[in-house]
């Protein structure tokens, strides 16, 4: 089974139900603390909320912000039926009631420094991180994701290309409305933001891959499978200097060497299904 969709309510579920909300909270914070008072319009629902606010002074922006995720989230569940994940609306509802939370406890007037170098990292970051943590369990934030996958079901456009020109619009916004500086920031963070959530997602899903060269193999094999609860290949191959025969598995020979490699993703049983 699938663990990034596990049963309700087993173990499995409820450390993905952490993360879901342990990505969301860190979303929400980077974007209101951050973003918003910055004007940093980096993309997404939440830059379209910043310049919306600019011309409509009577509406805040985290109020804008939860309007948008819940006509998103409306359409997305009309159009998509069960292709629109539950996961992604739950995030999106908690991040925008987050935000009016926030607004009510600590209303943000300005920025809270003045260094909007450092203001800028932390607008990206944060919510890169919440970004990256809800892909790994299959989710997102919603917003313009919901449009991402109402493109994809009705059109052969390049989803990844149609959403980065879409950020890019809203980025370039920023030029026009909060001046040439609060528009170069935006347009940089937005290069930051991708670069930072492929950077993140390639971290949590770092595996160890073992390649370990012995002449006794198969005591090794049997620790591994009876104590480890793992498998192992046996690889037969042949020194290139003593011709003698080697065998490539996990091992514990003290005559044996070992290479340990990183791999961003591992497909097949007890891994990550083929489909995904």
């Amino acid at each position: 089974m699938d663990k990034q969709n596990a049963k309700p309510f087993t173990p499995d579920w409820w450390k993905q139900f952490g993360w879901l909300n342990l990505g969301t909270v860190i979303l929400a914070v980077g974007v209101y603390f951050f973003k918003f008072p910055n004007h940093f319009t980096t993309g997404g629902v939440s830059g379209i909320s910043i310049l919306v606010a600019h011309y409509i002074p009577s509406v805040t922006t985290a109020t804008l912000n939860m309007i948008l995720n819940v006509v998103l989230l409306i359409v997305g569940a009309a159009f998509l039926g069960k292709g629109f994940g539950t996961k992604t609306a739950y995030s999106a509802l908690v991040s925008s009631g987050l935000s009016l939370l926030l607004e009510k406890l600590v209303p943000m007037s300005a920025p809270m420094t003045s260094q909007p170098v450092l203001e800028l990292i932390f607008a990206v970051g944060l919510p890169a991180v919440g970004s990256a943590i809800l892909f790994n369990v299959n989710a997102s934030s919603g917003g313009t994701d919901i449009i991402a996958m109402l493109v994809k079901k009705y059109s052969h456009m390049n989803i990844g290309m149609a959403l980065a020109m879409a950020d890019l619009i809203v980025a370039l916004g920023a030029c026009f409305t909060f001046g040439m500086e609060t528009g170069l920031f935006s347009l940089f963070g937005l290069f930051m933001k991708s670069y930072m959530v492929d950077t993140v997602m390639d971290n949590l899903r770092t595996y160890k891959v073992f390649q370990i060269i012995t002449d006794n193999p198969d005591p090794i094999c049997k620790f591994i499978m009876e104590n480890l609860h793992h498998s192992a290949t046996i690889m037969e191959g042949r020194g290139s200097f003593t011709h003698e025969e080697r065998l490539f598995v996990r091992a514990t020979d003290p005559h044996s060497f070992i290479t340990i490699t990183s791999s961003s993703e591992i497909v097949g049983k007890g891994f990550r299904g083929m489909s995904e």
